[in-house]
């Protein structure tokens, strides 16, 4: 059997960055550190962090007064920041600098008296901070066809922010969409969208063109993670998502040569290193492993300024 791994896979500057802060706020104030919401979407990872002391919690009554909390890399909205305050909570913001940018955006926009679209999906938690800046001027649109339930004035103007979790690829037809039922709207530059979506999107393309199955490393809950299953599916190649090696099955390799494997932006390496070592296993060790070029994306966020 024939493995060949993505480039880039795995961690973005966000994450790592995100992982950082709560290792360094464990390390400096010792526990219990609390974190809003899963610092990020991987079980591996939250699990690690607990055992050293991290407590996960969705709102901030649940923690005690005058505690410390992290907000997670997705971003939070002001109403959550407004209850950490309440409870004189001392804050460490984790939000990847990418979100905080689409944060800011979306501020400006309802400042100036603009209606927004909001490119994302239902649910997730980071369109759910962002929606908290503007509750009263944001539209959720999650495909072309929502765009048609869009409904502003005449004269409105109209402006676009996406879920940093999606790609250009993902957004494209939304944007075509606005674009022919709103001519003047304003629409986000392409570097507000992750890069590193793109680009791990960009590296299973490439996977696809040369492997017979695709195993993605990831959470159910990763947006970007679930987005490389369907991208290697929409290719003509059977893809599944794994949170761990135990989660493969044999099965899913009967007659399949060349398998690829790639990992969401919040899934480690270590996981990436227990799959290959599962399908040696599966293979009778006769696994034979290569990876597409390196990638340098790059890019580094730095600390906040309390653990600089």
């Amino acid at each position: 059997m024939d493995v060949l791994l993505a480039n880039p896979r795995g961690f973005c500057a966000g994450v790592d960055r995100a992982i950082e802060i709560v290792e360094i706020a464990l390390d400096r104030f010792g526990p219990p550190v609390y974190v809003r919401h899963e610092i990020v979407h991987n079980r591996h990872v939250v699990e690690g962090l607990r055992a050293k002391g991290a407590i996960f919690v969705e709102d901030p009554a649940d923690v005690p007064s005058g505690s410390l909390l992290v907000f997670s890399a997705h971003g939070v909205s002001p109403a959550v920041r407004k209850a950490a305050s309440d409870r004189d909570l001392r804050v460490i913001d984790a939000t990847c600098p990418l979100v905080t940018k689409v944060h800011v955006e979306t501020q400006r926009m309802a400042k100036e008296g603009f209606e927004i679209v909001l490119v994302g999906h239902e649910g997730h938690v980071e369109v759910e901070g962002t929606r908290g800046h503007a509750p009263d001027r944001i539209h959720l649109v999650q495909d072309p066809k929502d765009v048609d339930s869009i409904r502003v004035a005449p004269g409105t103007r109209l402006g676009c922010v996406t879920q940093t979790t999606l790609s250009v690829d993902d957004t494209s037809e939304v944007l075509d969409a606005l674009r022919e039922r709103f001519p003047d709207v304003a629409l986000p530059r392409k570097d507000d969208i992750c890069y590193a979506t793109q680009n791990r999107q960009n590296a299973v393309k490439a996977l696809t063109r040369r492997v017979d199955v695709v195993i993605v490393v990831g959470a159910p809950e990763s947006s970007n993670s679930n987005r490389l299953v369907e991208l290697a599916e929409k290719s003509g190649i059977r893809a599944y998502l794994v949170q761990c090696a135990d989660d493969i099955e044999p099965s899913w390799l009967d007659g399949m040569g060349r398998v690829g494997v790639t990992a969401g932006a919040s899934a480690p390496e270590v996981l990436v290193s227990q799959v290959t070592e599962r399908l040696d296993e599966i293979a009778g060790g006769d696994v034979r492993i290569d990876s597409l070029p390196e990638v340098d994306e790059g890019i580094v966020f730095q600390l906040p300024p309390e653990l600089r």
